[in-house]
């Protein structure tokens, strides 16, 4: 049986049509609700940075984290805003006040109070769950006499149990 012209012209049209109808509107309105889920999300939850090799204690707290200067307290260093300052080898076998730290606190109000923000007047301490207390108290007194009397300390949340 013979086809004529125009039935394999409908036959060929047919094969190579597309099968695959894809609506974009309704993707669209998907990819719209996501960034908008995940930019709503983002902006409620306050995070900060910690070391790897930093374990907080465990609190209960319901005040949120302010901007301040970070002092990370590892077993092994010093870091203020993420930037080594002193070991804490030579922190606990030198004098009461830690004088790089203090020297670096000191540079840090100096080049806030420099810009367009006002100085911070406040640091936040991520210290190790166990280091020693006579290290905590210098540290403490290092940030006094630098002119930072407000000290917070971030923990982890405690499990409600």
């Amino acid at each position: 049986m013979k086809t004529s012209p125009l039935q394999r012209r409908a036959e060929r049209r047919a094969r190579n049509q597309s099968l695959v109808d894809l609506n974009l509107v309704s993707l669209i309105d998907v990819f719209t609700i996501l960034i908008f889920f995940l930019l709503s999300s983002a902006t409620e939850v306050q995070t900060l940075p910690s070391a790897g090799a930093v374990k907080l204690p465990a609190a209960r707290s319901e005040q949120a984290p302010r901007p301040a200067l970070e002092l990370v307290v590892s077993p092994t260093q010093i870091l203020l805003q993420g930037r080594p300052v002193a070991s804490v080898a030579d922190a606990l076998a030198g004098p009461e006040l830690i004088a790089p730290l203090q020297a670096a606190l000191a540079a840090a109000v100096a080049v806030a109070a420099g810009g367009s923000a006002p100085a911070p007047q406040a640091v936040t301490l991520l210290g190790d769950k166990d280091i020693p207390y006579h290290l905590l108290r210098r540290i403490l007194r290092t940030c006094a006499a630098a002119q930072l009397a407000e000290v917070s300390f971030a923990v982890r949340p405690k499990d409600e149990a």
